[in-house]
């Protein structure tokens, strides 16, 4: 799907990538960012899961996707270690955990005791730098800085501060968040997620302390290139 702003009902397929006909699968579309795109490590969202149907983890396609070779992160909604486990049978790399969808920070400690800390990424979800969190969740209030730093010493290796707002929007990335996250997580991985425009926004996450950036509409699109 091609993802803007977060507002999911507005999502379309993704129907040509780097001129070859994908139509909405995903695993074509995840063949060409290996083999056009140059793209080494996959990220994967299955709305279904993340919006609530806890059912709805498609393993097949994960394994289809996995059987391409590059490692795959996988966010589906996952709140227990039992969701992580099935996840990461399903062929997954890593297991990505999410602030919309989770109740309780300590089930993150549970899924990191499960699986291991260096497969657990916890995707800091924002709205306009805002943190989005289920009502009555222990952590509603919080900020995101105090988020990640939670997630961080409850066993997350890796930390994803994810903007839906600026996804697909061409705004660049939240350069004042990121750098308040890496300070708040120093020893953790850190991702950018949402509005990376081009290698100058990658090369100044970097900068900024980032280790890495989740990057689709650029690349689709032309404007940043891997190779």
């Amino acid at each position: 799907m091609h993802a803007r702003g977060g507002r999911r009902e507005e999502y379309a397929p993704v129907g040509v990538a780097a001129g070859e006909r994908v139509d909405g699968n995903a695993a074509a579309l995840a063949r060409v960012y290996i083999d056009r795109l140059g793209v080494r490590e996959l990220y994967v969202a299955d709305l279904d899961a993340i919006e609530g149907d806890t059912t709805a983890m498609n393993a097949g396609l994960l394994r289809q996707i996995a059987a391409l070779g590059a490692p795959v992160w996988v966010d589906a909604g996952v709140t227990t270690s039992a969701a992580a486990n099935a996840v990461l049978e399903a062929g997954a790399s890593a297991v990505i955990v999410g602030l919309e969808t989770l109740t309780r920070l300590e089930a993150l400690h549970e899924i990191s005791q499960a699986i291991g800390s260096q497969r657990v990424v916890f995707s800091v979800d924002l709205r306009d730098g805002m943190p989005i969190s289920l009502a009555g969740a222990e952590h509603s209030g919080w900020s995101a800085a105090e988020i990640g730093k939670s997630a961080a010493e409850r066993g997350a290796g890796t930390i994803i501060v994810l903007d839906l707002a600026r996804v697909g929007s061409g705004w660049g990335p939240d350069l004042e968040s990121m750098t308040t996250m890496r300070r708040a997580v120093p020893e953790a991985a850190l991702f950018a997620g949402g509005g990376v425009r081009s290698a100058e926004d990658v090369e100044v996450l970097g900068r900024a302390g980032c280790n890495g950036a989740l990057v689709a509409t650029a690349l689709l699109s032309g404007s940043l290139r891997l190779t």
